[in-house]
């Protein structure tokens, strides 16, 4: 996920690209080591970085990128770069950047967005494509956390193919049964929901909330990030459902 930055006042660090792996055909994952300078300050799961890419000549390009990983590696952070058209700090890493390469950070950023373990009362995520990358980390710290709060995900994506993480999530919701989720394809032979192409609707909401707390009653916080019109969109059917303003966490991005 990519998003502006609100916090420039930060110190940029050196972190060093430790690898890259393909996980979808326009995603690719970056694990980066972090610098010592910032392995005590830890971070939060649902926190980003910004990323900052140098030219020669002196011009700069900046993105901000969700952590995917979990908070308790805190030696490293990995993030998803979509590859965007016409995005320079995408393509230059999905281009050029290699295992090895030094890469200027800034962070972590973000305080709304996040996901402690103590809390113990049922979750609702819901995430448009790489939107995803946020509340994979906090679906991994739920894991590692051995977390039994009961949590659900309603995830978008356009193909199979398009699927980020799609072992590991099956996975979880296999070894968890605290943990379910459901796939829903805009796009190609759809995997879940009665097969036919769909996307996220009120009444797909409705049922993953009975699904997660029963039918008189609601989760107690909804963590949605994706691109803006689907963030508002998810918003307001939540709204619509019952859920308070408080309780709907939103992140949006954009190319």
């Amino acid at each position: 996920m990519a998003a502006e930055s609100k916090e420039p006042g930060a110190a940029w660090h050196i972190a060093t690209v430790a690898s890259v792996h393909d996980e979808t055909p326009r995603v690719k994952l970056f694990r980066l080591n972090l610098p010592e300078s910032l392995l005590k300050r830890g971070f939060h799961a649902g926190q980003y970085f910004d990323v900052r890419l140098t030219a020669p000549d002196g011009y700069q390009a900046q993105r901000s990128y969700s952590i995917t990983s979990s908070p308790d590696q805190p030696n490293l952070i990995e993030l998803a770069i979509e590859l965007i058209a016409d995005g320079e700090v995408s393509s230059y890493f999905h281009e050029a950047v290699e295992v090895g390469d030094r890469i200027e950070i800034r962070g972590p950023i973000g305080g709304h967005f996040t996901w402690l373990p103590l809390s113990t009362k049922p979750v609702l995520h819901i995430a448009g494509g790489s939107g995803i990358a946020p509340i994979m980390s906090m679906l991994r710290h739920r894991t590692s956390s051995e977390s039994r709060a009961r949590a659900l995900l309603i995830f978008s994506a356009r193909t199979e193919a398009d699927i980020l993480f799609h072992d590991e999530l099956d996975q979880m919701a296999k070894s968890d049964p605290n943990f379910n989720h459901i796939i829903a394809l805009t796009r190609g032979a759809p995997q879940i929901w009665n097969g036919e192409d769909r996307r996220i609707d009120r009444p797909m909401i409705d049922a993953a909330i009975s699904t997660l707390v029963g039918s008189e009653e609601l989760p107690d916080r909804a963590y949605v990030c994706g691109g803006s019109d689907f963030v508002e969109s998810m918003g307001n059917y939540l709204l619509d459902s019952g859920m308070s303003h408080s309780d709907v966490r939103t992140e949006r991005f954009g190319p």
